[in-house]
């Protein structure tokens, strides 16, 4: 840490301009390139610390962001084969050999808790065999503690920077995701909700099977599944899959996750999603199920409606729900803290009054609006109810995962006409009746209307545009003087 602060302080020291630029550049990289070898030389914690800065793109340095995420999300450390059978061993009984058919030494992938394997049951069934990193169970409490001395100490050196309510989260999560039976419970629930008559994208989203009797807290084996990267268009457009198409799954699941079900995937990075295609149509498979989040009913009810009226730029529904997240005083940069938006932008009425660029210009933009307001974001997370906290992980992968896509649908639709089913359905809950249903019914209507609206909107903003330019270039080249035509030299 104490090497991180003297690089920054002396390597930028008196430097201004296009020079400042250059150095900070360096600087940047070389600290998210010692960053990252922290990470792997302590693994585990420190792992995931650095995934969840891989997801951040529109709030760190994309020296840090790109560093971690060409590593952290596929290329972590493998533990080495005796242990991997040890451990399975003790948990299961009888070594890999005799559990399985075949299995593989050499894993298949390796994250920050653990790596798989690829097997073949007695029965001839392909498998996936998780296996956790040993040792991590020994170390929970010494890393966390280490995270805690650390997230102090830079909040010492640099006061506007508070991240307790990291430490919070983790002292929270980490055991759970520790153990593999929970991981377990998430995934069937996760299978049930997907599969119930109440989910929209029923059919389109699988769970791996999971074996219980070759299952334990550090084991978990599942159906070996097959599918391509979800931000890998090429090898979605080999498959005959529109990126558009995918950004649409991935939105309404995860949209269905948090306002319908209220049971939440808080890890849906890239490396935990997989694309197959299934009656010619895409299918998500949903990976990794060891960090949910279940949210009560009143919270998520409170946060549709909050999200709803960000969708349309609600100023006084926004203060409302604020209001109900212990954010009353600050509701405006709450507001831009949840879509990395200025105020301004989130009350406009438009369609994509909440799109989030991507060109340098605009991240760089974003980056400096997070610096700006770093202390008074690090005092909104710790006031935030500790439920919002995972959600704005998830918001984050999320967001990554869309950018990836190169952004094909308006997300933020979806979302509205998802929180508008979520408050209706709870309205029906609360006082069934057919002026109830007539109720939800117009509701429904007045939405579709707005996003109809509020499309056309954009539509029309973007062709007076396009006549705008078209115009303004025509004027500039009747203003340019006649090219003279120039005399043929005479030999």
């Amino acid at each position: 840490m104490m090497v991180e602060t003297c690089d920054y302080k002396w390597s930028l020291r008196g430097l201004v301009g296009d020079e400042y630029e250059q150095a900070q550049h360096k600087v940047h990289e070389r600290s998210a390139d010692r960053l990252q070898r922290l990470c792997f030389a302590n693994g585990g914690i420190y792992i995931k610390l650095g995934q969840h800065i891989a997801q951040l793109d529109h709030l760190l340095p994309e020296e840090y962001v790109l560093t971690m995420r060409r590593t952290m999300l596929d290329q972590c450390p493998v533990s080495p084969y005796a242990e991997v059978a040890r451990i399975v061993k003790e948990d299961l009984g009888s070594t890999p050999e005799e559990l399985f058919a075949s299995f593989e030494h050499d894993p298949i992938a390796s994250a920050s808790l653990a790596q798989v394997h690829r097997a073949t049951a007695h029965d001839g069934r392909q498998l996936a065999v998780k296996v956790q990193h040993a040792g991590l169970r020994d170390s929970c409490t010494a890393d966390t503690l280490t995270v805690e001395f650390l997230v102090k100490a830079v909040h010492l050196l640099f006061p506007k920077f508070d991240y307790n309510w990291l430490v919070d989260q983790i002292k929270e999560s980490l055991p759970q995701e520790l153990d593999f039976s929970v991981e377990v419970a998430n995934a069937e629930r996760c299978r049930k909700n997907f599969s119930s008559k109440q989910s929209r994208v029923r059919g389109r989203v699988a769970v791996p099977e999971i074996l219980h009797p070759l299952s334990s807290k550090r084991v978990l084996t599942m159906e070996f599944v097959t599918g391509a990267n979800v931000c890998d268009k090429a090898a979605l457009a080999r498959m005959g899959l529109k990126a558009s198409d995918v950004a649409r799954l991935v939105s309404e699941t995860f949209n269905e996750m948090i306002f319908i079900f209220g049971d939440i995937h808080c890890d849906p990075h890239a490396a935990n999603m997989l694309i197959r295609k299934k009656h010619g149509k895409a299918e998500l498979v949903l990976l990794d199920h060891g960090l949910y989040k279940r949210i009560t009913d009143d919270f998520r009810r409170q946060y549709a409606g909050l999200w709803r009226a960000l969708v349309f730029g609600d100023a006084e529904g926004i203060k409302a729900h604020a209001a109900a997240m212990n954010a009353a005083d600050s509701y405006k940069f709450f507001a831009g803290m949840l879509t990395m938006r200025p105020w301004d932008e989130v009350t406009r009425v438009s369609a994509d009054h909440l799109y989030l660029g991507t060109s340098p210009e605009e991240r760089k933009m974003i980056q400096g609006y997070a610096a700006q307001f770093a202390r008074e974001i690090s005092d909104m997370l710790r006031r935030i109810p500790r439920p919002l906290l995972l959600l704005l992980k998830t918001n984050d992968c999320l967001r990554t995962v869309d950018a990836c896509l190169g952004q094909p649908v308006n997300s933020f639709m979806m979302t509205a006409r998802e929180c508008t089913r979520a408050l209706n359905e709870a309205r029906m809950r609360e006082r069934p009746g057919l002026r109830t249903c007539a109720a939800c019914l117009a509701d429904v209507i007045g939405v579709e209307a707005r996003i109809a609206a509020l499309a056309l909107m954009s539509w029309w903003s973007r062709q007076n545009w396009r006549l705008f330019r078209r115009s303004s270039s025509r004027r500039e080249a009747a203003l340019q003087p006649p090219a003279v035509a120039m005399p043929s030299a005479v030999a």
